[in-house]
């Protein structure tokens, strides 16, 4: 076991967290030091062997294969940008992280509780993401496959309700944009490796004047999130 995840949950016992994360995953663990892992937001450490940036990456990306099939077999007559929108609606940051709000993960993430900031961002669904890369390290594929299926796509995923979500916020602010004969822009601000991960800072600015930012892994989903942000920041 890593020295720094032996001190960390030093005050629970593994019996204690392998029911806490059965109740909360419906999926027992085998390898709990993974689990350990995935539950260890970077604010707790920055070290890449003691956080769950690692696990968030391959859980992001074994998430996303499961959607796509998921949404293949569903719509077997859908072309490719309404699959490609779909799996977008579904697997956003926000979405996400509502979903791992409603699972409970925010009991049982260990992260900086002093920092008001994260307690109100969406570490919770990278922590989701992150469990996600541990349960397929732990149980391979087709088992992690049932289990996002069964547990987290069926019951709080409402496909028909998002097949009416406007997801493409940029569009909705371009027209708004126009409408009003404002300049609209989406600029980078900042690009910085944290951790090992490279990070980018969009922002949206009207007529010159910064109205929102947003941060991600890329830039789409940095301008996602500045988008977002500046609809709600305009009312819009």
């Amino acid at each position: 076991m890593i020295p720094f995840l032996t001190k960390l949950f030093a005050g629970k016992s593994d019996t204690v967290l392998i029911t806490e994360l059965t109740n909360v995953m419906g999926i027992q663990p085998k390898n709990l030091k993974l689990y350990k892992m995935a539950l260890s937001h970077r604010s707790m450490k920055d070290g890449v062997d003691e956080n769950n940036e690692r696990l968030e990456y391959l859980g992001d990306a074994v998430l996303s294969s499961v959607v796509a099939h998921y949404l293949y077999k569903r719509y077997p007559y859908k072309d490719e940008g309404f699959l490609t929108e779909m799996r977008s609606k579904m697997v956003n940051r926000q979405q996400l992280n509502d979903v791992a709000l409603k699972m409970g993960l925010k009991k049982i993430t260990f992260y900086n509780k002093h920092d008001n900031a994260l307690r109100a961002s969406q570490i919770f669904g990278n922590t989701l993401e992150a469990l996600v890369g541990a349960v397929y390290l732990d149980k391979g594929y087709n088992t992690t496959q049932a289990w996002i299926t069964k547990h987290i796509i069926l019951p709080h995923f409402y496909i028909d309700d998002l097949e009416l979500v406007d997801i493409n916020l940029k569009n909705k602010l371009i027209g708004w944009a126009s409408k009003n004969n404002k300049q609209l822009a989406f600029p980078l601000v900042e690009e910085k490796l944290e951790g090992g991960r490279r990070w980018f800072i969009m922002s949206v600015t009207l007529d010159g004047e910064q109205v929102s930012t947003g941060r991600g892994h890329n830039k789409k989903d940095a301008s996602y999130k500045a988008a977002q942000a500046a609809i709600e920041a305009l009312h819009i």
